[in-house]
């Protein structure tokens, strides 16, 4: 399953891609960063963003 599915499943918001250039991967909420692939040098784990997102 993709994040995406995950983040609708678990939250029933729509997740939206939106196409980065250099490897940036990024997570938002709100126009607020809950992820940054850039600070942590590494993809999340599903349950990291999830968690984020439940608050």
């Amino acid at each position: 399953m993709s994040l995406a599915e995950s983040i609708e499943r678990e939250t029933g918001a729509e997740a939206e891609l939106v196409r980065g250039d250099n490897g940036i991967f990024d997570v938002e909420l709100d126009g607020r960063r809950i992820y940054s692939k850039k600070e942590t040098g590494r993809f999340p784990e599903h349950e990291e963003i999830l968690a984020e997102l439940r608050g």
